[in-house]
């Protein structure tokens, strides 16, 4: 890892953790949430948290652009860009369940190369740079080394995603396949299968800045992260993690 991505991942770490401190103070408080052209929930903690994460960002990198998920793009023509998502998770957070997440990326050149995701309900928080190795709270993280998806879990956030979205049949095959199905994980099921605690964790529909911190991650951590077709992307409006020695198999099933 370079000096300068060392200094990236310590100032995302240090970001993220400081919004995630500033999320704790609404949570389970009662908040109440507006809802978003898109039909989803937004309250003054996603808004306060993103605020944070945007004043931190321009004060010590001016020239660096930013996309967020509740305030969008700031900065062109730069090869910089920070993704965030200040509450991964808002419907957890809104029901007083602490799997919801603080995330932030940084894109370089258009490939991320720096990404953090901190649960601050959970004191848990999974970071990675490009040649720096996966950490989870301190220590080095990794991919299972289950090598069957019978014998794998499988996560998902809400089962009627995959209702909604057209990918019913894709989802029950892999669902039939695994040894355990998991659900309402939101971001908290990558952390899950970066740290080798389940196989596979999967989402029919994701914004750009759901994905921003997790290339790094599973890279240094020995897995993959992309699209349902197997691609590396964080655009591909969908996502699936495992490891790479389950990808065949789980790519395999999503396009049976």
């Amino acid at each position: 890892m370079t000096e300068e991505l060392q200094e990236y991942l310590r100032f995302a770490r240090e970001t993220a953790y400081q919004a995630g401190r500033l999320t704790l103070e609404y949570f389970n408080k009662g908040v109440r949430a507006d809802t978003k052209a898109d039909g989803s929930p937004v309250t003054i903690a996603d808004r306060k948290a993103e605020e944070l994460i945007r004043r931190a960002v321009e004060q010590r990198y001016p020239d660096h652009a930013v996309l967020g998920e509740e305030f969008g793009k700031s900065g062109e023509g730069t090869r910089w860009r920070w993704i965030i998502d200040p509450i991964d998770g808002t419907k957890a957070f809104l029901h007083g369940v602490p799997l919801y997440g603080v995330l932030l990326g940084l894109e370089i050149e258009g490939v991320v190369e720096v990404g953090v995701a901190y649960f601050p309900a959970l004191e848990e928080m999974i970071s990675a740079a490009s040649g720096s190795g996966c950490w989870w709270n301190g220590k080095p993280a990794h991919v299972s080394t289950v090598d069957r998806l019978d014998k794998g879990v499988v996560c998902y956030t809400d089962v009627g995603g995959f209702w909604q979205h057209d990918r019913w049949p894709a989802f029950e095959r892999l669902a039939r396949r695994a040894s355990i199905r998991a659900g309402w994980s939101d971001a908290y099921g990558y952390l899950l299968v970066a740290s080798g605690r389940v196989e596979v964790m999967l989402d029919p529909m994701m914004g750009v800045w759901d994905c921003g911190p997790f290339p790094p991650i599973f890279r240094e951590a020995g897995g993959f992260f992309g699209d349902w077709k197997g691609s590396p992307t964080i655009y591909g409006k969908e996502a699936v993690a495992t490891s790479l020695a389950l990808k065949d198999e789980v790519i395999g099933l999503l396009n049976e």
